[in-house]
């Protein structure tokens, strides 16, 4: 955990982190403006391919989306850079599993495929009935509680790389702290919850069925970073031990 927070604001701007181990961390200011237009392609999706811009579930969807995703952005931007330049590298590195970067491409392309199919599906086709008010309240409820997840997840484990890989040079230890004490993966859980809440608020039924997909391939993946951890990360057999479920409590 960081011990001192430097900006800089003049010159080439970065945020500078002084770790407990004396490594420093910079993360360049305009990769993380460059981040925030990004992540507006996401609602602009949904608009586009739903056809129509007073749709307002995707109004919703986008608020939710947006307040958490420039949130995450800007609390680790100045709380924690070591994590975000993690998490700002590439989907394919070195010394990444090698079962995780066909596993990873695979997520992506389900990802992309599940989020386009939800406008076709809920605006501009109709493919699917309207659904109720009231579950379609319960889809923005849930994406919420989802989004708490993902941000307790970051905030509490600066080694939650984007890919299954040791980070011995970090120091990587067991996190056993706030949601990782009831389940072992809380982000994995997160994720669960959004691939669920999206289809039910904006009201797709193949987006419900693609999010299926989406969850038995994370789920998949949390099997696989587990094995990796049980023989490579001190500590992680007696967390769990302590900490029975991966993601859904009584369940898996």
């Amino acid at each position: 955990m960081a011990t001192t927070v430097g900006v800089a604001l003049r010159g080439h701007p970065c945020v500078e982190l002084n770790m407990t181990s004396n490594t420093t961390t910079t993360v360049p200011l305009t990769k993380v403006i460059g981040s925030l237009f990004y992540l507006l392609i996401f609602p602009a999706m949904l608009f586009l391919l739903g056809g129509d811009w007073r749709w307002p579930e995707a109004w919703v969807y986008s608020a939710i989306f947006l307040l958490m995703s420039f949130g995450t952005l800007l609390y680790l931007y100045f709380h924690d850079p070591a994590l975000l330049k993690e998490r700002f590298g590439s989907p394919i590195q070195q010394t990444q599993k090698p079962w995780d970067k066909v596993l990873l491409l695979l997520f992506f392309f389900e990802f992309i495929v599940w989020f386009a199919i939800m406008p076709l599906d809920a605006r501009r086709y109709a493919w699917s009935p309207p659904f109720p008010s009231w579950l379609r309240a319960t889809g923005a409820l849930l994406q919420i509680v989802a989004t708490y997840f993902v941000f307790e997840a970051l905030r509490e484990n600066t080694f939650a790389a984007p890919v299954v890989k040791m980070q011995k040079e970090r120091g990587q230890k067991v996190i056993s702290t706030g949601l990782y004490g009831i389940v072992r993966h809380p982000m994995y859980a997160g994720a669960t919850l959004l691939f669920i809440a999206g289809p039910l608020l904006l009201g797709s039924i193949a987006g419900l069925a693609l999010g299926l997909v989406l969850i038995v391939t994370i789920g998949a993946r949390a099997v696989g970073e587990e094995a990796m951890l049980k023989e490579e990360l001190d500590g992680y057999r007696d967390y769990m031990q302590k900490v029975k479920w991966r993601m859904i409590p009584f369940l898996f």
